[in-house]
């Protein structure tokens, strides 16, 4: 843990973790790191501090340097809550997904967090039966995360259901109904609607006190892309029909989805994972 994080913990202070999976899988080589540069300097605008989480050389790090984050390249490791401990052993390069990153969060009394979109239920499910480690983590870990909701590639509605099944709270911030990553609405109707960082916070810290886990934030982006479920369902049959499962779907289809979309949709997640970052470090400060 760095030492910046660990005196912001213990004083009190406000402390938001960030992923590394979206660094190093999310975007075109050499992109990611800006991306992940950018959400920590958007927590810092808000008066928190970040806390960029990855394996390397045989460490869990909390709070990585600029120069430690240029490591996550596209050959780092996917790493989940089930991962983190044969990548500490095996010396690897650890990216870690939200539920991985949860995961080090709940270890360490960090209780905010930031990312793109929030792993699920797959579509078809049960064929594949493929449902993401970020929603179990997520509902036994302590923390709000903020995103612009589950990743449009997944079955949403069934992955809202899932998440009402494990009582995790899937707030909307100032909207009524789930954003769909890259479009602000046309999803499942949210638990409950919050209108500031301020009762996000409260919520959270009321949910606590009963023993609550994890809770889900729904922020829209603010340029939200209408017109791209089409081009998802074209990604996925891409996917398909290459024989791509698994851990390896989600930076097939995104790249598929930057590429086809002349760069629009890769505009998009790089704007609306700087405005998720933004919001939780608000929330963070004002906790």
């Amino acid at each position: 843990m760095s030492e910046e994080v660990r005196l912001a913990l213990a004083s009190g202070g406000g402390v938001v973790a960030l992923e590394t999976t979206l660094v190093a899988h999310g975007f075109p080589p050499g992109e990611g790191v800006d991306v992940g540069l950018e959400s920590e300097r958007q927590v810092r605008a808000a008066g928190a501090v970040p806390a960029t989480v990855g394996v390397l050389d045989g460490e869990i790090v909390v709070g990585l340097t600029e120069d430690e984050l240029g490591h996550f390249g596209a050959d780092a490791r996917k790493v989940g809550p089930r991962d983190l401990a044969t990548a500490v052993v095996q010396r690897a390069v650890g990216a870690t997904t939200v539920g991985g990153t949860l995961a080090v969060a709940h270890a360490t009394g960090i209780s905010w967090m930031a990312t793109g979109g929030l792993g699920g239920v797959h579509r078809g499910f049960p064929h594949p039966p493929d449902v993401s480690a970020d929603l179990a983590q997520l509902a036994r870990t302590p923390a709000l995360v903020v995103s612009a909701g589950v990743k449009s590639l997944l079955d949403v509605p069934s992955t809202v259901e899932l998440l009402e099944s494990l009582g995790v709270p899937v707030l909307g911030f100032r909207v009524d109904t789930l954003p769909l990553f890259y479009a602000a609405a046309g999803g499942p109707p949210v638990s409950a609607r919050v209108e500031s960082a301020e009762e996000a916070a409260r919520v959270a810290r009321a949910h606590w006190e009963l023993g609550g886990g994890g809770l889900l934030l729904g922020r829209p982006p603010d340029e939200p892309l209408d017109d791209v479920e089409p081009l998802i369902e074209q990604a996925l049959r891409a996917a398909h029909d290459d024989g791509v499962k698994g851990q390896a779907v989600t930076p097939f289809v995104l790249s598929y989805l930057h590429r086809e979309s002349g760069g629009r949709t890769l505009r998009a997640n790089k704007d609306l994972i700087a405005q998720n970052s933004r919001l939780a470090g608000e929330i963070a400060v004002a906790a």
